[in-house]
């Protein structure tokens, strides 16, 4: 029953990630290194994004699948994380041009426009400081948090640069997944504030009754 839910589940992913790839070739207008260019920067924000949005749920996805939600959780940030740094990998294949990896702060918009390398560099910090949590036990969180600044620089390159981006259909699927992502965050932080809440009214309850 557990597998059929786990099967079920990415099986939907899968689906969702084939439908976005086919109507994206169904646009033509590529060759072959540049279909692969696109499909490799439209299904690795998939994967971030539903590694992103699935944070507040860890009870939920837990109950669900009856497995760590780590584990969940780092099977699509791993898939992400693959895709995005194979993208600027294929673009260079492509241009030949070294500065692809390089960012471009001539201007705000330039900036944002060949935004990729710094999502990705980003995301690298984000990821990096998981496998570092215990020896930095205090710290390791607000740098996992820019997985988020990531999304917001790479969902701003993509629909300045991204060609798939010139579809509305397109657009705003990818706009909704950030927004997905954001308000995400916020319901964590909710979570956070409310537990610390608790806490905080546990601890001058016990007072209380230590005083009486």
């Amino acid at each position: 029953m557990i597998l059929k839910r786990e099967l079920g589940f990415f099986g939907l992913i899968i689906i969702f990630g084939l439908a976005v790839s086919l109507f994206a070739y169904s646009q033509g207008h590529s060759d072959p290194l540049s279909l692969t260019i696109r499909l490799l920067a439209l299904n690795g924000y998939i994967a971030l994004s539903i590694a992103a949005i699935m944070t507040p749920f860890i009870k939920e996805i837990t109950l669900f699948f009856k497995k760590s939600f780590v584990k969940i959780h780092h099977y699509f940030a791993a898939a992400g994380l693959l895709l995005i740094t194979l993208l600027p990998i294929a673009v260079f294949i492509q241009t030949s041009d070294p500065t692809v990896f390089l960012p471009n702060f001539e201007s705000l918009y330039l900036f944002f426009f060949f935004g990729g390398i710094i999502a990705l560099i980003l995301i690298y910090v984000a990821f990096g400081v998981v496998l570092l949590r215990k020896k930095i036990v205090d710290y390791w969180r607000p740098f996992h948090m820019l997985i988020y600044l990531a999304l917001f620089i790479g969902i701003v390159h993509a629909n300045l640069r991204g060609t798939d981006f010139q579809t509305i259909y397109i657009q705003i699927i990818y706009d909704a997944l950030f927004a997905g992502a954001i308000a995400a965050f916020v319901l964590k932080r909710w979570q956070f504030y409310r537990i610390k809440a608790r806490v905080r009214n546990n601890k001058l309850m016990s007072q209380n009754k230590n005083k009486a």
